[in-house]
């Protein structure tokens, strides 16, 4: 329904000045974007169309019985004090920016009727050879057809207000030599597509000495029109009808008795191909007072009935669908800028992609910086739990961390349990062992213990759906990561006798110690119980990488693996050594804690004599003997065990943070040639003009479309500013 304003708008307006509006329109071509209210004249070859034009607009169209309308033809006659008739054409919607400029070139203006009557002929082929057809069927050059529209007004005092559109008339068979089955297509598809759109009154020109069944534009009439609602028949040729049955047809049709259409069928006669100029209009309508004619109603009867019924036509649809066209447009306006929205902003100039593309850098910096410090409540895509960026790498370092004390060891240690020694070890690394065989939890051959096992629960399935994601990442669609990253597919449990490999490993290797050890031992020891850290590291920055990949991020890949590898060449190729205190301690209470285990079975329970506090001694002579049962090789190994263990735990978790700190945090996460700084407004700034374009440039299809939408838009804002009232 129309709106208040699109109501009152017409009112504003007489006829004459909406057609005129109108007929702007179709000068710019706006036909092509929102359905204009028109009239077009169709039919098939043959059927009296280009006579029916000449008769309703007194232009002499040939007539010839040769192939006569090749493209389409708007015919517009005004009412002006002047006479002039003015030629022009209206390139097709599809054409190339050459042939447009080409075309729109061509303006031919004459002064009076007699001169155009006498200059017309020419003209057409002039206007034949600009649009690039054929201006000799028999040659083969040039096209036969085109969807370019010539445009023909008629100014004068005696004209009336009236616009129609003739196109190319529909034929079956090719012409040997001269037409195609391509051009069969072409032409019926130039009819559908002036004829579909329900603003469009559809003239069929129907021959009357022909079968109305074997005329095709009936058919494709009711294709687009199925109530017949804005189709008028237009009966030619009824001179040529002889049998009475046949008029009498004619004159059922015209009367709406046969075949009805709500626009109901007139009868005209036309000037034949073979009569001269000296036939008129009013000769031909004589016979029309001869029966049976002459029982028909005189408004549907001739042409000056027709063209009078043509005139209110084009009137009462324009005024109808006026306030639609207008909406149409400005829907159509707002759908452009839509498009263009969704092209984002234009990047054709060096200062377009790099203004694009800088936009882009500081929006990433923001979201790297709010997903760097789990700021997810600053922009809506943190919602996808994938983009959680720091969630991912504390999970990954728990489990990792977790892992690590777990597994990272070759051999399980083989620890006492003492409770002044579990009070104070970080990370429950002495818990007392559930299975009561006095060994660090870390020791037991085979599984860790349950406890462990629940401790990294939750942080595992915090983080296994990311895993899983990371799954599908193929590793082979990056060759140039083979030297950086590589997948490690498990870690084994520790296992073996950590004490057996000790004194086996000092009785290949000591020397002229006299009851000591030297440090190389020690060194080889923690050397050989380390031999995991690397897999193991390896596989952790793989996640890391691999949870982010980017083509031109290899460098700062390299410096996390680098700084990794690092770190693990100083802890595992160097000389043991540390400054913290817990290794003292540690080794201390340790010390403590064999030498109870020692005395636990010589321990009896005694009452003081001072309290009600139950206390366990030892003889002396134990004591004695527990220090002298223990040969040199038993106390070495003890000592050298212990001593690794103690370090071990020290550089494990030192270890274990500087990979967090040094090869993710900064050399992923935070430091200056972190993968998430790369993408800057700097980097942008320092890319050349080549780069640049390759970058952010758009690509041929997007400029031609944009460079559409942009002057679609234009078009039609300067139509809907012609529509003003």
């Amino acid at each position: 329904m129309a709106n208040e304003e699109g109501e009152s708008g017409p009112k504003h307006l007489n006829s004459s000045e909406l057609l005129k509006k109108i007929d702007k329109l179709r000068e710019k071509n706006i036909g092509k974007h929102v359905p204009l209210p028109q009239l077009v004249v169709v039919g098939d070859q043959s059927s009296g169309k280009s006579s029916l034009l000449a008769s309703l607009t007194k232009i002499p169209f040939p007539r010839d019985l040769e192939l006569c309308t090749r493209y389409a033809t708007q015919i517009t006659s005004r009412r002006e004090d002047d006479r002039s008739v003015e030629i022009s054409i209206i390139p097709a919607g599809d054409a190339s920016l050459e042939h447009r400029a080409k075309v729109q070139g061509f303006k031919r203006t004459l002064r009076g009727t007699e001169d155009f009557r006498s200059e017309f002929p020419a003209i057409l082929k002039e206007v034949d050879e600009c649009m690039g057809i054929r201006t000799d069927l028999s040659s083969k050059e040039g096209s036969v057809f085109s969807k370019d529209v010539l445009r023909i007004e008629l100014c004068g005092p005696e004209e009336d207000y009236l616009t129609v559109i003739d196109v190319p008339g529909i034929f079956r068979d090719p012409t040997p030599g001269i037409t195609t089955e391509s051009d069969i297509e072409l032409v019926r598809n130039m009819v559908k597509n002036y004829i579909k759109d329900a603003r469009t009154v559809i003239l069929a020109v129907l021959p009357s000495n022909v079968d109305l069944a074997t005329q095709e534009i009936l058919k494709l009439a009711k294709d687009y029109d199925g109530n017949g609602e804005r189709t008028l028949g237009v009966l030619t040729k009824p001179d040529l009808v002889i049998e009475q049955s046949a008029k009498a047809a004619l004159c059922s049709l015209v009367l709406g008795h046969k075949r009805p259409l709500t626009l109901g069928y007139y009868l005209v006669r036309n000037q034949g191909a073979d009569q001269d100029t000296s036939f008129s209009g009013e000769e031909g309508e004589r016979m029309f007072d001869s029966q049976p004619w002459n029982t028909l109603p005189r408004d549907r009867i001739g042409i000056q009935a027709l063209r009078e019924r043509l005139g209110e036509l084009l009137s009462e649809v324009t005024e109808r669908e006026f306030p639609e066209l207008r909406k149409d447009i400005k829907n159509q306006i707002d759908s452009c800028h839509q498009d263009l929205v969704r092209l984002g902003p234009a990047r054709q100039t060096e200062q377009e992609q790099r203004a694009f593309l800088s936009g882009i850098a500081r929006q990433f910096q923001s979201l790297a910086r709010a997903a760097r410090d789990a700021h997810y409540t600053e922009n809506e895509a943190f919602v996808e739990s994938d983009l959680r960026l720091l969630t991912h790498i504390v999970n990954f370092s728990d489990k990792f961390s977790s892992n690590f004390q777990a597994k990272a060891h070759m051999l399980p240690f083989d620890c006492p349990t003492s409770d002044a020694v579990d009070k104070r070890q970080p990370y429950n690394d002495m818990n007392n062992n559930p299975h009561g065989n006095g060994r660090h939890k870390n020791c037991p051959r085979g599984k860790p213990d349950m406890h462990a096992q629940m401790a990294a629960g939750d942080r595992f399935s915090l983080a296994q759906h990311v895993n899983e994601s990371r799954e599908g990442l193929d590793p082979n669609s990056f060759p140039e990561l083979e030297q950086i990253v590589s997948r490690v597919e498990g870690t084994q449990d520790p296992e073996g006798d950590i004490k057996a490999w000790i004194e086996k490993l000092y009785a290949e290797s000591r020397g002229l110690d006299l009851g000591t050890f030297g440090n190389n031992i020690l060194c080889n020891a923690f050397k050989e119980q380390t031999g995991k850290w690397e897999a193991m590291t390896r596989g952790h920055l793989y996640h890391k990488i691999w949870s982010s990949i980017l083509d031109d991020l290899l460098q700062s890949y390299k410096n996390a693996m680098s700084q990794a590898m690092f770190l693990l060449s100083v802890e595992r190729n160097r000389r043991p050594y540390t400054l913290n205190n817990y290794f003292n301690h540690t080794l201390q209470k340790l010390r403590s804690a064999r030498v109870a285990q020692a005395l636990e079975d010589n321990a009896r329970n005694i009452n003081d004599t001072w309290s009600n506090a139950e206390m366990k001694v030892v003889d002396l002579d134990a004591v004695k003997k527990s220090a002298s049962d223990q040969g040199n090789v038993e106390h070495i190994t003890g000592e050298i065990h212990d001593i690794l263990w103690s370090y071990y735990q020290v550089a494990r978790e030192r270890f274990v943070d500087n990979v967090h700190m040094q090869a993710i945090e900064h050399c992923l996460l935070t430091g200056p040639e972190s993968p998430l700084e790369v993408f800057s407004q700097e980097w942008v700034i320092n890319l050349g003009s080549d780069e640049l374009g390759a970058i952010a440039g758009e690509s041929q299809a997007i400029k031609a479309r944009r460079a559409n939408l942009k002057q679609k838009m234009e078009d039609l804002k300067s139509a809907l500013q012609t529509l003003k009232f």
